[in-house]
């Protein structure tokens, strides 16, 4: 038989060797983390020499911005208004066309699972596309202004939203579902008015997220030619007017902030 002291001896050399090897592989994380740290810092070209060169520059164009330019107050204020409706009426298609594909998406209720991986595929697909390069290839088809940007944000939500949906009702009580299929109600007369009631508030909250989200996102797509302030912007860009920019930037924030408070107050009021 072995010794009690025999035993504690070994049970201490297994501890050993468990310690050790668990600190071979804490020094392996390590050592990967590090490396891709040290590829990803090289392949993004960070140069701080170049940054102690350019910062100069920066604070000679803000000192440049001010007085700002307030003579174009009611243009900016006009194109900041094709940016919230691009972003309205964008979000709004998005969301009537994430509805259906969420239930196709979903797992739990879809009514052909055979559709579960192509419904997801095919959001992902649209997730994976941004806003920007939709704008930019609608620019190519229906011509300069807000209707391509209308468009590309429309895309750009329809598979990001669709994935929120889908996961919300994935994780949804099915118990007033299964209670209304019981009753011999169809698949989708069930979930109109049994699943659709107890998520409603939570898709009208990330509709109003995503609606948030895209009046930022859809100030640069003027730069592709898609319309809204984002055009003033390149403009004054292109022309090293830092006044005019400084005013288009506070035009910005000042209504993106509004935005967000509304949008804040309304998603509390809904879950």
């Amino acid at each position: 038989m072995v010794s009690r002291a025999e035993q504690a001896l070994d049970d201490m050399d297994r501890m050993r060797r468990g310690f050790t090897a668990r600190r071979i592989r804490l020094w392996i994380v390590c050592a990967v983390v590090l490396a891709f740290y040290v590829v990803s810092w090289d392949l993004a070209g960070i140069d701080l020499q170049k940054l102690a060169v350019g910062l100069p520059k920066l604070g000679h164009w803000i000192a440049t911005a001010w007085p700002p330019k307030v003579d174009e107050i009611p243009l900016f204020a006009y194109r900041t208004a094709e940016t919230v409706a691009m972003a309205a009426i964008g979000t709004t298609l998005a969301t009537l066309l994430a509805l259906p594909m969420a239930i196709l998406a979903s797992r739990n209720i879809t009514p052909w699972p055979s559709l579960y991986y192509p419904a997801r595929w095919f959001l992902n697909a649209l997730r994976g596309i941004d806003s920007f390069v939709f704008a930019l290839l609608f620019v190519a088809a229906v011509g300069l202004g807000p209707f391509a940007g209308v468009l590309g944000i429309a895309l750009h939500t329809w598979g990001s939203a669709a994935k929120f949906f889908a996961d919300h009702i994935e994780n949804a009580n099915l118990g007033p579902f299964e209670a209304v299929r019981t009753t011999g109600a169809g698949h989708f007369t069930a979930i109109a008015y049994a699943l659709v009631p107890d998520v409603l508030p939570v898709l009208l909250s990330t509709t109003l997220f995503w609606w948030e989200f895209n009046v930022r996102a859809s100030t640069v797509l003027g730069v592709v030619g898609a319309g809204g302030i984002g055009q003033e912007l390149k403009n004054s860009m292109d022309l090293l007017d830092f006044a005019r920019l400084f005013t288009i930037i506070a035009v910005i924030l000042v209504v993106v902030t509004v935005l967000d408070q509304l949008s804040g107050w309304l998603r509390r009021k809904l879950v």
